[in-house]
């Protein structure tokens, strides 16, 4: 399937597939698709390209147009419907936005992409859930612990809860485990120095083993 006939469905199976969003939060976006390349061949096929990052939407082009079908691409830090409308023009496959906003969930939706709210509380979980959001990300990870996971999962079973900050090879089975559908990751993965080198060997061993953590924790 061409990349350009994805549905939303399609894009959010293939996240919840993989369980493991590389998100990219560096100081330059010089890179980005030896750096996709490098988390493909790990088993990482989502990346978060950070729209705080420079350069942010070619960055988000360019890993479009040169990976595969299997690879989705998102653009995280998303805070308004301008920069939603912006991401999405540029090929973005999938929205992430830190805070529940509203504009940002209908302009997502109403172009057919998967969007990811951020959240913490319980309240702001089902409002992000009825304006339509289809992950919520709980941040930041260091309050939003495994065992807080599993409290809010009591009375919002159904949720599709996934953290970021505070992930590393530690923690990320423990958040599948306490039910998250999958896990954000940071330098923990995409780590500032290697890219900075261009040590992709480094980069595609850190994916496998994330990979392999989450999923040993899938299985149970």
């Amino acid at each position: 399937m061409d990349k350009q006939t994805l549905t939303d469905a399609v894009v959010l199976d293939r996240i919840l597939a993989t369980g493991i969003v590389a998100v990219v939060r560096l100081r330059e976006s010089t890179g980005m698709i030896p750096l996709a390349h490098a988390l493909d061949e790990g088993g990482v096929a989502a990346i978060e390209i950070t729209l705080t990052m420079p350069g942010a939407l070619e960055a988000i082009r360019s890993v479009r147009d040169a990976m595969g079908p299997e690879f989705v691409v998102g653009a995280g830090t998303v805070l308004d419907a301008d920069q939603a409308a912006a991401a999405i023009a540029a090929g973005a496959d999938f929205i992430v936005g830190p805070t529940v906003s509203p504009e940002v969930i209908a302009t997502a939706k109403e172009a057919g992409r998967p969007v990811v709210a951020g959240a913490l509380t319980p309240t702001e979980v089902q409002k992000a859930l009825v304006l339509g959001a289809d992950i919520v990300k709980m941040f930041p990870g260091r309050v939003a612990t495994p065992g807080y996971f599993r409290d809010i999962l009591g009375p919002l079973p159904t949720a599709r809860l996934m953290p970021t900050g505070n992930v590393d090879l530690e923690t990320a089975p423990q958040y599948i485990a306490a039910g998250a559908v999958g896990v954000g990751v940071g330098k923990a993965l995409v780590d500032p120095v290697a890219v900075a080198d261009g040590d992709w060997g480094t980069v595609t061993a850190r994916a496998r083993r994330f990979r392999e953590a989450i999923d040993q924790a899938k299985r149970g």
